[in-house]
């Protein structure tokens, strides 16, 4: 049967009928429209694309690029940690030590109960010992054979053993029998009791069943269990990650399981494939593998290695059960606002701060979990660096950061219309400060460029008065009282988003903080320009990543995962490479107020002490329409936009001395007053249209 259509086939020519090997001589086309051939095609042979050759790098870049252990453990160079080290060695020795002698009397007791026993069962098997009867099998096993030879051999052997072993028993059975009686005749009672002790403690334990010790065994409980490898394997393969179960696979550990503080410490490599945050998104059930409360299991990514490489700490006890650290500065000592503040402890207990200035920092947390006193001890340390100027604006009324009134420049708390108005008029002239800062900082640094090196305020700079560059550390708590206002939202949205993109180079700290963390109570352009955030306990994910940010809660960070036991326990993401868990420093209210008193000496000292805390007035609190209708003049009845801010800016330069038309148009938007077209006069006498405002509008909106 031939084909209609001739169809070249290209190829090497195969002689199946001889050898069997390809003629490489050439290669032909085949019109097979006629005849058919016995061939076959052979495909070209796959490229290799892995060198045979083992390329090394050079022995220099060997040597630096090699991961060098570290002489001694992490624990011992750290003070802290080693006191932890020390203080749970100390503690494990004292536990083990109480539990056997509380339960001293109960082991004497049962060492009498069986010591007889053991007396009957050491003779048993002396006297098995002294008439050969682990021999006795050999000469019962010959007698069943019918081996008189072996048998006899065997009787002489038994008898010449016996022989010997009788009179050994009898010569150590004398001497044991006269030393117990000249002990019990002149041995003074002490020693004879204790010599009876150790008698009945031999055959005691001699006498005790196998399955039932006379000692209990006193690090059964769980605080001291010790973390093995088998243990991390089993816990890893029960996470339900394929990569981790499947058949073959095997986890490394990069470095041996060692005790790390108060908790135990492992460097595991996964398999390929399988990352860090795959084993952090299954806390819980790697706590189940392990057999240990929630609190206590902790993975983390190792940033400077690869992504799969990842440290277990597992902690002797949960974070919400170990008692809070001390904060440092609680006691004595000043702060420096240019250096971390001690904020929390992370999991293993090491102390970890945040750095303040150059950064704004954003908390949020349910009621009750801990903000408020994440808030203060923040306040505590500015407030302990005497050239720090404190501005203090709670919210929610309780008075929580009552105790720092003798120490701030500005200060309210409530969720009142005046506290409010407070608020907003600290916003407004730190705002308008902003750009005399700017003016400043640029001014230094082109005069002299080594007191200003990064155009940013330097600790030199913020302590000279005359330059106006001092550090501001302003805190809102509650701050949804103030974004979800309909009166105030839109202008405190833009006074912040300012403050957050522009104050940290010109030393204006701003930290915020809310129970209520969603989109309408803290607005995104604020919060993703928060450099550092804590987060609490949160109830779910939305929360979650307004306060810790876009797809944390993906990547396993996820603050929903506390309980209610958890106060005071947080992500803090922001303040180091990685995000980590930490619980913050514990300070009640009257500790909070004697480290006030401390501040406030070296305030008077240096001093600075201005504002609310020397009895001057708040900040100034204005209504914008009465400054606007103030500023028409006799017959005037419509005034551009341009004009009435020319205006304003004379009238209170304080307040409105960087105002523009934007901010004046959101300023009176709560008063119902909108721009319109007014008819002007320009300078050159020539007539225009522009965007202005009418007084009727403002006797109207100030009468309602």
């Amino acid at each position: 049967m031939t084909n209609p259509e001739a169809t070249p086939i290209v190829g090497e020519l195969v002689d199946a009928d001889h050898d069997g090997l390809p003629d490489t001589t050439h290669t032909a086309e085949l019109d097979t429209s006629g005849q058919v051939f016995d061939a076959e095609l052979v495909e070209d042979p796959p490229v290799a694309v892995d060198s045979a050759r083992v390329e090394r790098l050079p022995l220099n870049l060997r040597v630096k690029r090699a991961e060098r252990r570290p002489v001694l453990p992490e624990w011992i160079k750290s003070r802290e940690e080693a006191q932890a080290v020390a203080e749970w060695l100390a503690g494990h020795i004292a536990h083990v030590a109480a539990f056997h002698a509380v339960r001293l009397p109960l082991y004497l007791a049962k060492l009498a109960m069986w010591s007889p026993v053991g007396l009957v069962t050491a003779g048993a098997a002396g006297v098995r010992w002294v008439f050969d009867a682990e021999a006795a099998p050999l000469r019962v096993d010959a007698v069943r054979r019918t081996d008189a030879e072996m048998y006899l051999k065997l009787a002489r052997e038994r008898s010449h053993r016996v022989r010997h072993r009788m009179w050994l028993a009898g010569i150590l059975t004398a001497l044991a029998t006269t030393g117990g009686v000249l002990a019990w005749l002149l041995a003074p009672t002490l020693i004879l009791a204790g010599m009876s002790t150790a008698v009945m403690t031999v055959f005691g334990l001699i006498g005790a069943p196998r399955d039932k010790p006379i000692a209990g065994t006193a690090v059964v409980v769980e605080r001291y269990q010790r973390l093995t490898s088998e243990m991390v394997e089993r816990s890893l393969s029960s996470l339900g990650v394929a990569s981790l179960s499947g058949k073959g696979v095997k986890i490394t550990f990069a470095a041996p399981i060692q005790r790390d503080g108060p908790g135990w410490r492992a460097e595991v490599d996964l398999p390929f494939g399988v990352t860090v945050a795959d084993v952090s998104e299954r806390r819980d059930r790697l706590a189940s593998g392990l057999r240990r409360p929630l609190g206590c299991v902790w993975p983390e990514p190792v940033s400077e290695e690869h992504p799969g490489r990842l440290v277990l700490w597992v902690g002797d006890l949960a974070m919400n059960k170990a008692k809070p650290a001390v904060w440092p500065l609680l006691k004595a000592g000043q702060a420096d606002i240019f250096a971390p503040a001690p904020f929390m402890t992370d999991q293993r207990g090491r102390p970890v701060g945040v750095d303040l200035v150059f950064n704004n920092m954003l908390i949020g947390a349910m009621p009750r979990m801990g903000k408020t006193f994440s808030v203060r001890e923040l306040v505590l340390f500015a407030a302990l660096d005497p050239y720090v100027q404190l501005r203090l604006f709670e919210l929610k009324g309780t008075g929580d950061l009552g105790m720092c009134e003798p120490v701030a420049h500005h200060y309210a708390s409530g969720s009142d219309t005046g506290t409010l108005d407070a608020c907003m008029a600290s916003l407004r002239e730190l705002y308008a400060d902003l750009e005399k800062r700017s003016k400043t900082i640029t001014r230094i640094a082109k005069e002299d460029r080594a007191r200003c090196p990064e155009n940013k305020v330097t600790a030199e700079l913020s302590r000279d008065p005359k330059l106006g560059l001092g550090i501001v550390f302003l805190t809102i708590d509650e701050c949804q009282e103030l974004f979800s206002h309909k009166d105030y939202r839109d202008e405190a949205e833009r006074l912040c988003e300012g403050l957050v993109k522009r104050g940290p180079a010109m030393g204006i700290i701003l930290v915020l903080a809310t129970q209520r963390p969603d989109a309408k109570s803290l607005p995104k352009s604020i919060s993703d320009n928060a450099g550092i955030r804590f987060c609490l306990r949160v109830m779910g994910q939305e929360p979650n990543d307004m306060v810790l940010g876009t797809s944390s809660y993906k990547n396993g960070i996820r603050a929903s995962t506390f309980s209610a036991k958890d106060k005071g326990i947080g992500y803090l993401v922001g303040a180091t490479d990685d995000p980590i868990i930490g619980r913050t420093y514990y300070i009640d209210g009257p500790d909070a107020e004697k480290v006030i008193d401390r501040a406030r000496l070296l305030r008077e000292k240096a001093g600075t002490l201005t504002g609310y805390a020397v009895g001057e007035d708040q900040p100034l609190t204005v209504n914008v329409a009465d400054d606007v209708r103030a500023v028409f003049a006799g017959p005037e009845e419509r005034l551009w936009g341009s004009t009435i801010l020319e205006r304003l800016a004379v009238y209170r330069p304080q307040v409105y001395g960087s105002w523009g038309a934007d901010q004046l148009a959101a300023a009176l938007k709560p008063f119902g007053i909108r721009p319109e077209q007014v008819w002007g006069t320009t300078d050159e006498g020539k007539g225009a249209n522009r965007n202005g405002y009418a007084i009727e509008s403002l006797a109207r909106a100030l009468t309602h």
